[in-house]
Protein backbone atom coordinates (compact mmCIF):
# COMPACT_ATOMS: atom_id res chain seq x y z
CA UNK A 1 0.00 0.00 0.00
CA UNK A 2 1.35 3.41 -0.97
CA UNK A 3 1.46 6.43 1.29
CA UNK A 4 -0.28 9.41 -0.34
CA UNK A 5 1.34 12.82 0.07
CA UNK A 6 -1.05 15.62 -0.92
CA UNK A 7 0.99 18.66 -1.87
CA UNK A 8 -1.70 20.24 -4.05
CA UNK A 9 -2.01 23.97 -3.57
CA UNK A 10 1.69 24.36 -2.77
CA UNK A 11 4.38 25.71 -5.06
CA UNK A 12 7.75 24.04 -5.43
CA UNK A 13 9.88 23.26 -3.56
CA UNK A 14 7.16 22.23 -1.05
CA UNK A 15 6.10 19.08 -2.99
CA UNK A 16 9.73 17.94 -3.09
CA UNK A 17 10.24 18.70 0.61
CA UNK A 18 7.09 16.76 1.50
CA UNK A 19 8.26 13.85 -0.68
CA UNK A 20 11.70 13.87 0.95
CA UNK A 21 10.18 13.81 4.44
CA UNK A 22 7.82 10.96 3.52
CA UNK A 23 10.62 8.93 1.90
CA UNK A 24 12.65 9.16 5.11
CA UNK A 25 9.79 7.60 7.07
CA UNK A 26 9.45 4.44 4.93
CA UNK A 27 11.65 1.41 4.30
CA UNK A 28 13.56 0.63 1.12
CA UNK A 29 11.26 -0.95 -1.45
CA UNK A 30 8.17 0.86 -0.16
CA UNK A 31 6.36 3.45 -2.27
CA UNK A 32 4.77 6.85 -1.90
CA UNK A 33 2.37 8.74 -4.14
CA UNK A 34 2.89 12.49 -4.38
CA UNK A 35 0.04 14.68 -5.64
CA UNK A 36 0.97 18.21 -6.73
CA UNK A 37 -0.71 21.05 -8.58
CA UNK A 38 2.43 23.07 -9.39
CA UNK A 39 3.49 22.42 -13.01
CA UNK A 40 7.13 22.86 -11.94
CA UNK A 41 6.79 19.58 -10.03
CA UNK A 42 7.05 17.82 -13.42
CA UNK A 43 10.70 18.88 -13.41
CA UNK A 44 11.42 18.97 -9.68
CA UNK A 45 10.07 15.55 -8.61
CA UNK A 46 11.94 13.56 -11.31
CA UNK A 47 15.09 15.55 -10.50
CA UNK A 48 14.67 14.73 -6.80
CA UNK A 49 14.32 11.03 -7.62
CA UNK A 50 17.40 11.05 -9.85
CA UNK A 51 19.62 12.88 -7.40
CA UNK A 52 18.40 10.98 -4.31
CA UNK A 53 18.55 7.60 -6.05
CA UNK A 54 14.86 6.72 -5.81
CA UNK A 55 12.80 5.19 -8.61
CA UNK A 56 10.06 7.22 -10.29
CA UNK A 57 7.67 4.42 -11.29
CA UNK A 58 4.84 6.53 -12.73
CA UNK A 59 4.21 10.15 -13.62
CA UNK A 60 0.84 11.42 -14.84
CA UNK A 61 -1.35 14.51 -14.92
CA UNK A 62 -5.13 14.75 -14.81
CA UNK A 63 -7.14 17.95 -14.53
CA UNK A 64 -4.19 19.96 -13.26
CA UNK A 65 -3.10 17.43 -10.63
CA UNK A 66 0.24 15.75 -11.15
CA UNK A 67 0.68 12.27 -9.67
CA UNK A 68 4.05 10.66 -8.98
CA UNK A 69 4.62 7.10 -7.77
CA UNK A 70 8.05 6.83 -6.15
CA UNK A 71 9.82 3.75 -4.77
CA UNK A 72 12.46 4.21 -2.11
CA UNK A 73 15.65 2.48 -3.18
CA UNK A 74 17.96 2.94 -0.21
Amino acid sequence: MSNIIDATGYNCPIPVLKARKAIKSIDAGEEIVVLASDPASAIDIPHFCNTAGHELLEQSEEEGVFRYLIRKIA
